[in-house]
């Protein structure tokens, strides 16, 4: 019942926070800002801690999502809880490099984590765009 409830509560938070970007006039007009660039960090941080806790909840749960080079059953949780974070955010960055794989359900989670890693930039642009053509709008 805990990791149920673990996972609908981290993906919920990761729901929200890409909710946050697709609400209107949330973000300052201008193209660079203090406000729009801590507004993506927050937003990377977000989604990336949400995924790795996803990561590990579900290997602490026995569901094997990644392999690395190490054996999992020697090493310790804060050792796991840093695999989890390091695949995380290579995979939201499009990174890769290769020494963690996604295995079974983990794949289908790296691909939509990346997906997002895709499209949170793009939204973001459109965002600030629209912004400042309503703002122009809105002043003449």
């Amino acid at each position: 019942m805990v990791f149920y409830l673990s996972l609908i509560l981290v993906v919920l938070c990761i729901l929200m926070s890409m909710q946050s970007l697709l609400t209107p006039k949330r973000t300052k007009g201008r193209w660079v800002s203090l406000d729009n660039f801590l507004y993506l960090i927050c937003l990377y941080a977000t989604i990336l801690i949400g995924f790795g806790l996803i990561y590990i909840i579900l290997d602490l749960n026995g569901h094997i999502v990644l392999i690395d080079e190490t054996n999992y059953a020697g090493i310790n949780f804060l050792d796991r809880l840093a695999t989890g974070f390091y695949f995380s955010a290579v995979t939201l960055f499009s990174l890769g490099y290769g020494d963690i794989i996604p295995v079974g359900l983990g794949r289908m989670i790296a691909i939509v984590e990346a997906l997002i890693g895709y499209v949170i930039p793009t939204a973001f642009v459109a965002r600030v765009v629209f912004n400042i053509d309503s703002n122009k709008t809105n002043m003449n």
